[in-house]
């Protein structure tokens, strides 16, 4: 399975500041959690990927262009 391989898996995405003023994304999918901390600026990167990703994925809908 790759990045742009679709899947049948399910899961729950949480995002939210720390205590210690870090940004969180934890995921929890079949019996697994994964908390993954990140700092701000980080955060604001990664933020950045997910809507230059969501731009592309919009392209590629059939009839938007």
């Amino acid at each position: 399975m790759g990045i742009d391989t679709e899947s049948d898996i399910e899961a729950n995405l949480q995002i939210g500041p720390t205590d210690k003023g870090m940004v969180r994304i934890y995921v929890e999918a079949g019996g697994a959690e994964i908390p993954m901390d990140f700092s701000p600026d980080d955060a604001d990167e990664i933020a950045e990927e997910i809507s230059a990703a969501a731009n592309r994925a919009r392209a590629m809908k059939p009839g938007r262009r």
